[in-house]
């Protein structure tokens, strides 16, 4: 997606430890119209395919989901929890241990039983995509559901970290709008498509 790819290039900065500093458009400060872009982009991408729900993971997939549930129809938007809240019911909980990359530690993914259902075909969108620790996250609490992934939706992969690439490999349609082949000596450089 030209749009995200252009935002990217003249706003992104590399910091240390291949981090793609883009908070001032899509993870900290929002760009409304951007997020509209990416979200009728995520809606041209999966059409005709029967999507139920939208699985994010907070806090900065949420935004991105919720645009994006917009050019579905309205679709309502789940989103897994890092930690537990006490208004969870601690009998009806899907849960999940991934390892975050952005906090470096293990984070417990957690969502209720209540909005993820056995039949439901659902369309995992999230801000990120790097060793796709998240993505295997949300695809084992929808196994626990019984739900089914209808594919993925990615704005940004950073395609040199292999999450997305191993994700493909085992036959899921991952979409990412911005692919990032390297970041090497701080240029920003995308995988050709």
């Amino acid at each position: 997606m030209e749009a995200l790819k252009n935002r990217i290039l003249s706003e992104g900065r590399v910091l240390p430890g291949d981090i793609l500093k883009i908070d001032g458009f899509l993870n900290h400060q929002l760009d409304i119209s951007l997020l509209c872009q990416i979200g009728q982009e995520f809606a041209r991408r999966f059409s005709g395919r029967r999507i139920d729900k939208i699985l994010t993971i907070e806090a900065s997939g949420i935004a991105v989901a919720c645009i994006a549930a917009q050019y579905f129809g309205n679709l309502p938007v789940v989103f897994a929890k890092k930690a537990k809240s006490g208004n969870l019911d601690t009998q009806g909980l899907l849960q999940s241990e991934i390892y975050s990359y952005t906090y470096q530690k293990p984070v417990m993914l957690t969502v209720s039983k209540d909005w993820l259902r056995p039949g439901e075909r659902v369309l995992v969108i999230d801000d990120f995509l790097a060793n796709g620790e998240a993505l295997r996250g949300c695809i084992d609490l929808l196994g626990q559901a019984g739900a089914e992934l209808a594919g993925v939706g990615i704005a940004v992969e950073k395609g040199f970290q292999g999450g997305g690439d191993r994700l493909r490999g085992m036959g899921i349609d991952v979409q990412s709008l911005a692919i990032v082949e390297s970041l090497a000596g701080g240029a920003i450089r995308f995988r050709e498509e």
